[in-house]
């Protein structure tokens, strides 16, 4: 306690230096585990960086390489579609779940409890949940669609490039729905009812109240939830790597997935962290556009 007397002791100084003192463990801990991670990624990626070997510079080669590679180039294309059809359709969802458990119905709470259950179960146990609904024999989903005679055999869902992408972008979607709709729903509860009063006066109908109070009123927390949604998908691992490992034939990897693959699995730390600093620039282009466009907007 002396000591931090002694540091205090000049009381024109007093708040700032308090203030310095009570920030600096939280600056400690962003260069440990953000900051210097951060730069050692950046310098062993301009390297031939590979585990058990010291590292020797090769400038952007690493680089170079993957934008001659047909599985990075499949790997980028897959993380844009990913992310665009995933987090397009937790809005839409999230969005209609919001307006029904705004309802006054019985039950309500109930259902909002359950509605979090997705949101909640870590994707490790949810994952193996999805391979064996997506089971080409025993599977539910094939199941359902040979009892409605859509195909005699069902599918082969995480044996096609195509079916296997469509099934992770559905598990990420049953995963991030609530968190769009749980958040939408705290702003529809903050609108004031008077709003929708003077509407219907003035003989407004749904959609009219819907376009023209409701998503005005909630436009910033509808860009806020997109951007963490957005960055999110965009960086997601688990899903992917628990259901398809990046299969078939490397047909379903994301930055993340391919990064690991590579870097970990492989032992190529140098071209692994290369793909995964791929990730950075693109998030950091969403982040300024949707913050520019929300600081304007307020």
């Amino acid at each position: 306690m002396k000591s931090i007397d002694r540091f205090l002791k000049f009381p024109g100084q007093r708040e700032a230096k308090l203030g310095y003192l009570l920030v600096l463990p939280a600056v400690v801990l962003i260069l440990t585990l953000v900051a210097y991670p951060f730069v050692l990624a950046v310098y062993w990626s301009l390297t031939d960086k590979v585990v058990g070997r010291p590292p020797h510079f090769v400038g952007l080669r690493n680089f170079i390489e993957l934008f001659h590679s047909r599985i990075f180039l499949r790997t980028a294309r897959n993380s844009f579609v990913y992310t665009f059809s995933a987090v397009s359709l937790k809005f839409i969802l999230g969005m209609g779940m919001a307006l029904v458990l705004n309802q006054r119905f019985r039950g309500r709470n109930l259902l909002r409890g359950l509605y979090l259950l997705p949101w909640i179960v870590p994707m490790a146990i949810s994952g193996v949940a999805w391979i064996w609904m997506y089971d080409s024999v025993f599977g539910v989903i094939n199941y359902l669609i040979k009892m409605a005679r859509i195909s005699d055999t069902g599918w082969p869902w995480l044996a096609n490039s195509t079916l296997a992408m469509i099934a992770v972008i559905v598990a990420n979607v049953w995963r991030g729905t609530p968190f769009f709709g749980i958040s939408m729903l705290a702003g529809l509860q903050a609108i004031p009812t008077e709003l929708y009063e003077a509407a219907e006066v003035d003989g407004a109908g749904k959609l009219s109240k819907f376009f023209n109070i409701t998503m005005p009123q909630l436009r910033h927390i509808i860009l806020i939830v997109t951007l963490f949604s957005t960055i999110w998908t965009f960086a997601d691992f688990e899903t992917v790597y628990v259901i398809t490992r990046g299969g078939p034939a490397n047909t379903t990897h994301l930055f993340a997935t391919l990064s690991y693959q590579i870097g970990l699995v492989a032992g190529q730390l140098g071209k692994g962290t290369a793909i995964s600093l791929f990730i950075f620039p693109v998030l950091l282009l969403m982040m300024f556009l949707e913050l520019k466009y929300v600081r304007r907007t307020i």
